[in-house]
């Protein structure tokens, strides 16, 4: 095989597989009003904001609305939990108030039971481990975290 056609193949392998991370580069929107259910526009913002669960590893989802004080709350720990497991935990973002991809449709379609905040974890082979709407605490979320990676 030429080394053409191995970079060729290698290229094409590279754009079949599935992201390591949902969401890249996650940080609150910086015009965020705590002291009310004002809808300041996304809460979360990153790259790759669309993508869906990702088997092999745990997923973090978080679904929420823009115009929520609990959400905005909860999606300052889902950022705080964010910046600590980043390196080993697939986070989902799932923004009710935008057009979400299919994938993000289906997490929504298949857990969401109308309530926000939601906070869904699947572990690697995407059964749930945690799923409830309402505010969690990032202490549980962490357990929760470490139990599903020590099973990886």
């Amino acid at each position: 095989m030429t080394m053409k056609k191995i970079v060729r193949l290698l290229f094409l392998l590279l754009l079949a597989a599935p992201p390591l991370f949902a969401i890249d580069n996650l940080r609150l929107n910086p015009h965020l009003d705590y002291g009310s259910d004002s809808a300041d526009g996304p809460l979360i913002t990153g790259s790759d904001a669309q993508s869906g669960f990702v088997s092999g590893k745990t997923n973090y989802v978080i679904i929420y609305g823009e115009g929520c004080f609990n959400s905005k709350r909860q999606a300052r720990r889902t950022v705080e939990l964010y910046n600590k497991y980043r390196s080993q935990v697939h986070f989902v973002v799932v923004d009710l108030d935008v057009q979400r991809s299919p994938e993000q449709q289906e997490l929504v379609k298949k857990y969401y039971k109308g309530y926000i905040p939601h906070v869904l974890v699947l572990d690697a082979h995407g059964e749930p481990l945690y799923n409830q709407a309402g505010e969690v605490d990032s202490g549980i979320i962490e357990d929760l975290f470490k139990r599903s990676l020590g099973s990886e």
